[in-house]
């Protein structure tokens, strides 16, 4: 079963970040100090591993709980916690147990369980980079290089040096990354049901949309009674990025390692030519009332996600595979509307008529290993165990016959046993952690992956969804070092490009240029600049 991927919302991860910069030093200095000989160091652990045990070592590994348990299970005792303890924890002597820590509360939570240092789980994870390089910075972490040699090779083999890359924290490895499975992120999706009514073809450039939008507004082929939403929009990246990048500028190596930001795990194009004229277009659809009148306001895609089901929106963008999902978008829509169709475009086009959009990093998120731990051994073998053999497969298709049958080397799901498979397999993804998605051997047949495990009839346009998000990408910029300006400005920079975004689009169109020019000065005033100066530099000590 595909985990459904989900941003978090802006105000959350605000909240978090903010936490996490008042919890400072002193939280992993707790956390480094409880333990000062590092009690997870290879060499001590390792003699403590490999003496004989007549007592069970206890392993506490950290899960997400999203509070969706099925009736009969919890998140700490499942078919998955039986699966890893009778597969891995008896026949290793370890009785693997699991600290939930609520999904929407991720940073906050960790940073209590780091600072505790006699609470904190032996295996903890985030996807946010800033929370790993802090950790890491201020030494709340172990140093996994020795550990992944000897007790890892699996794991080491799995995720690859590619992905270890992102783990390394001043040249030594402090977090196992997660290996990605699909790099895509977004497509943008539109009413063919309401092309056909007008006789429009599909739109194939960002003209072309503009022109079916304006259609859209003054025709209103879905009978809204005058309440038609041309473009769905939301302060949500999976809106406004697909907007936003198609209108950057070619770009030199140069101009992307400096005048790219990075804040919290995204890259943001503030200061990349052609980001003014991609606020300026969103100006331009708001005064003439083509775009959802209070996306300021839609922080998690809520009001966008009603007004979808409830057949008011003619195009929008996305997560690329949201809209199909079994009780999702179109699901609902369908409920509502029988005859509403929508169809898998790739239409914001720059001015070299390709469709740039921005992908993944390589990565998940990070696995890693609190110093006080005194279990790191045994953490990493876990994670071997779960890099060897079929044991990822295993957990993330669930029992051959009962739950799927193999078609091509594709797990297919047993339609007639989707109660029970969503009932065995609810929290795969965030128990098959080494993995952020399904892993068949190569990225054709992940893809493919995701549209077997989508209904029936929604399976062409989520082949096509998945496939529009892997083209025209930019890829992800990575220094070998972190820029330390990123993480010290990078939650008042979120804040403070959202709402360029939401204010330059709303205000009159004679007060673009001045709004605009006044909130990137102050912008650049609260890190901006700061973050640019220290990626000048670390560019030119890179080449």
């Amino acid at each position: 079963m595909v985990q459904k991927r989900r941003h978090a919302s802006f105000k959350k991860r605000t909240g978090q970040l903010v936490a996490l910069s008042i919890a400072g030093s002193v939280l992993l200095a707790a956390c480094s100090s409880n333990n000062a000989d590092n009690g997870g160091s290879a060499s001590a652990t390792a003699s403590a591993g490999s003496s004989a045990k007549t007592k069970a070592a206890t392993l506490k590994v950290e899960v997400f709980d999203r509070g969706n348990s099925p009736t009969g299970s919890s998140i700490t005792k499942n078919y998955l916690t039986t699966f890893v303890q009778d597969n891995f924890g008896t026949p290793n002597n370890i009785n693997v147990q699991y600290v939930p820590v609520p999904r929407s509360e991720e940073v906050n939570k960790l940073n209590v369980l780091m600072a505790s240092g006699t609470d904190v789980p032996d295996v903890v994870f985030t996807y946010d980079t800033p929370t790993f390089n802090r950790y890491a910075q201020q030494g709340g972490l172990t140093d996994l290089g020795e550990l992944l040699d000897q007790y890892g090779p699996n794991l080491k083999n799995f995720l690859g040096e590619d992905t270890l890359a992102y783990g390394q924290y001043d040249g030594k490895l402090y977090a196992l990354p997660a290996r990605r499975s699909h790099l895509g992120k977004y497509a943008s999706f539109i009413r063919q049901d309401w092309l056909d009514k007008l006789s429009l073809p599909m739109p194939q450039t960002t003209d072309e949309l503009y022109a079916t939008l304006k259609a859209f507004k003054d025709k209103d082929p879905g009978q809204t009674g005058g309440k038609v939403i041309p473009l769905g929009m939301s302060i949500a990246p999976a809106q406004y990025e697909p907007l936003i990048w198609s209108f950057i500028k070619p770009t030199s190596e140069e101009q992307r390692y400096t005048l790219t930001q990075q804040l919290g795990s995204n890259d943001f194009p503030t200061l990349l030519p052609g980001f003014k004229d991609a606020l300026q277009f969103m100006n331009k659809l708001y005064n003439e009332k083509l775009i959802s009148p209070d996306f300021g306001l839609d922080k998690d895609k809520t009001k966008l996600s009603q007004n979808v089901s409830s057949g008011l929106v003619g195009f929008f963008s996305e997560d690329d595979m949201n809209p199909f999902y079994a009780d999702g978008l179109y699901a609902t829509l369908q409920k509502n509307m029988p005859d509403a169709k929508l169809a898998a475009v790739d239409v914001y086009t720059n001015e070299e008529g390709k469709h740039p959009k921005p992908e993944y990093t390589p990565i998940g998120m990070y696995l890693m290993i609190p110093k006080s731990s005194k279990n790191a051994v045994e953490a990493i073998k876990y994670l071997d165990w779960m890099a060897s053999g079929d044991n990822l497969f295993k957990m993330q298709n669930g029992v051959e016959g009962e739950n799927y049958t193999l078609k091509d080397g594709t797990p297919v799901m047993n339609t007639n046993a989707a109660e029970e498979i969503k009932n065995r397999l609810y929290n795969q993804g965030d128990m098959a952690i080494i993995s952020n998605g399904k892993q068949l051997g190569d990225a054709d047949k992940n893809i493919e992956a995701y549209v077997v495990g989508m209904p029936q009839p929604y399976q062409e346009e989520t082949r096509k969804a998945l496939t529009i998000s892997r083209s025209d990408t930019f890829k992800p910029v990575r220094f070998d070092k972190p820029i330390e300006a990123e993480a010290k400005y990078g939650t008042t920079l979120q804040d403070k490009f959202k709402e360029i975004i939401v204010k330059t689009a709303m205000v009159k169109p004679e007060q673009f240029d001045g709004t605009y020019e006044s909130m990137m000065k102050d912008y650049l005033s609260s890190g901006g600049q700061a973050i640019l100066d220290e990626r000048t530099a670390a560019y030119k000590a890179m080449k």
